[in-house]
C-alpha cells in the first residue's frame, strides 16, 4: 500500500470532486480582503495557520471558518524564482523563495501518543476527491533519521481526521499555483548539485505529523527540532485545531462566575462546572455561550501573545479542550526559539534586511512588521452553536496566521 486513502470522504464531507472543489471557492470567494483591521489578505508573508479540524459534522461547521485561514496564506511565494542570500535563520520580508513544502500538524484522536509520528515510509501519497498529493519522502526519511518520531500504523492513521480534512483545502490550493505544485516533473532537468536543489521551484510534497499528548518539555524539544524548517521561507506549516468542545459529552462544563463577558483579561479561576441535575435554570450573567467565548479568546489572546507558557496557563487554568493544543504548543515553543535567537519580534530587534532605509516612515513600518513576526493573529471566530443550557453543546473554531 503506497497511498492513505481518504476514509471520511463520502461521511464527513463529499467524495465527488467537482462538487467539493465549487464548495471550497465559495468559501475562499466569501472570505474579505481585509479583516478587522487586518490588510490585504492574503497577508504578506503568512504561511503559518491555524485551521478548524472540523467535528464530526464535517465542513458544513468548520469548512467556511477554515477558509479564514487558508485565505490568509500568502502563496505568492508559489511563483517567486529568486532565492535571497543570508546568514540569518529567518528570511527578509520580501524576496523570499517558492514554498516547496507543507508541513501539516495534527492531534491524535485515537492513537495514543507522547510524542510525535510520523506516516509509514511506504506511503507516497494522500488521497482526497481532487485527487492524490505527494508525500515528501525526503523530509521524511530525514525526520526519521532523528529517531525522535514514531511510526504512524495506517489504520490508526486512515481513522484519524484531523489530518485529512485539511487535505482538499490543500490540494484545491496547490491546483492553482502557477508552478503546478501536485506535478512531479520539474520544468527543467535537475541536476545533483545542493545549488540546483535549493534553486528548484518545484513541490516537494506534504509532511503530515501526528501529536499526541505531549509535555511542555516534549513541545519545546520538537519545536527545537522543526525550528529549521519553521525558519525555512520554502515551508508552509498547517495546524489542524478546534477550540472549545463544551458540553457534557466531551466532558467540559466549565463556566466562568464572571458579569462583563466583554472584560478583556476574566478571572479565569472564578469559575464552576456546570451539571444538568444541579443546575436546571440556565446560567443568564454570563449565557454560557458568552462563557464560552471569553474562554476560547483568552487561549487565543495567549497564541497572540507569542508566548508558549501563557498559552500552557491558560489552559492550566481554565482546561480548555482546545483539540490542537498540543500542535499548537510545538509551533509555538519553535517560533519563540527562532524569534529569541534572532532577535526579532521585540523591541529594538533588528531582523534581517529591516529598517535599514526608506526614511522614518518607513522604519517605523518596519518595526511593526518586526514586532509581528512569529507572533499569531486570529482573523475569525464562530462556534457551532450558542449554548444556553447544560445539555447542550457547541465546538469553537478559530482560524488564524503567523508571519515571518
Amino acid at each position: 500500500m503506497t497511498t492513505r486513502e481518504a476514509s471520511h470522504a463520502g461521511s464527513w464531507y463529499t467524495d465527488d470532486g467537482p462538487t467539493l472543489s465549487k464548495q471550497l471557492q465559495s468559501w475562499l470567494d466569501a472570505v474579505p480582503s481585509s479583516i478587522d483591521g487586518i490588510s490585504p489578505i492574503p497577508q504578506p508573508g503568512a504561511r503559518i495557520i491555524i485551521a478548524p479540524t472540523s467535528s464530526h459534522a464535517g465542513y458544513s461547521y468548520s469548512g467556511p471558518a477554515a477558509a479564514y485561514a487558508y485565505k490568509s496564506l500568502d502563496l505568492s511565494k508559489w511563483y517567486t524564482h529568486s532565492i535571497p542570500s543570508s546568514t540569518s535563520k529567518l528570511p527578509t520580508l520580501n524576496n523570499t523563495p517558492p514554498s516547496k513544502r507543507i508541513f501539516l500538524l495534527g492531534p491524535s484522536h485515537h492513537l495514543y501518543l507522547p510524542t510525535l509520528a510520523l506516516p509509514l515510509p511506504s506511503l507516497k501519497t494522500y488521497s482526497t476527491p481532487l485527487g492524490p498529493i505527494p508525500l515528501d519522502t525526503t523530509t521524511l526519511a530525514t525526520l526519521r533519521s532523528t529517531n525522535e518520531f514514531s511510526a504512524l500504523p495506517l489504520e490508526a492513521d486512515e481513522a484519524e481526521h484531523s489530518l485529512e480534512m485539511h487535505l482538499p483545502y490543500i490540494h484545491h490550493l496547490l491546483s492553482q499555483s502557477q508552478l503546478s505544485p501536485l506535478s512531479k516533473t520539474p520544468k527543467t532537468p535537475l541536476s545533483s548539485s545542493p545549488e540546483d536543489e535549493e534553486n528548484d521551484e518545484h513541490f516537494k510534497g506534504l509532511i503530515p505529523i501526528l501529536i499526541g499528548n505531549t509535555t511542555p518539555s516534549t513541545e519545546r524539544k520538537y519545536g527545537s527540532l522543526l525550528s529549521p524548517y519553521l525558519a525555512d521561507p520554502a515551508s508552509i506549516f498547517i495546524i489542524s485545531s478546534d477550540f472549545c468542545h463544551w458540553g457534557t459529552r466531551f466532558g467540559y462544563t466549565y463556566y466562568l462566575l464572571t458579569s462583563t463577558p466583554s472584560s478583556p483579561k476574566p478571572n479565569l479561576a472564578n469559575g464552576i462546572t456546570l451539571h444538568p441535575k444541579t443546575h436546571k435554570s440556565p446560567p443568564q450573567n454570563p449565557s454560557i455561550h458568552d462563557s464560552i467565548a471569553m474562554l476560547d479568546h483568552a487561549c487565543m489572546a495567549a497564541v497572540e501573545s507569542g508566548s508558549h507558557e501563557a498559552f500552557l496557563t491558560v489552559l492550566r487554568e481554565t482546561g480548555n479542550t482546545v483539540c490542537g493544543r498540543h500542535p499548537i504548543g510545538v509551533v509555538m515553543a519553535g517560533l519563540e526559539g527562532l524569534v529569541r535567537d534572532e532577535g526579532v519580534g521585540k523591541e529594538g530587534g533588528e531582523g534581517e534586511g529591516l529598517g535599514k532605509e526608506g526614511g522614518v516612515g518607513k522604519e517605523e513600518e518596519d518595526d511593526e512588521k518586526r514586532k509581528g513576526r512569529g507572533k499569531f493573529r486570529f482573523v475569525r471566530y464562530e462556534r457551532s452553536s450558542d449554548v444556553k443550557r447544560v445539555g447542550e453543546s457547541s465546538v469553537s473554531y478559530a482560524s488564524g496566521f503567523a508571519v515571518l
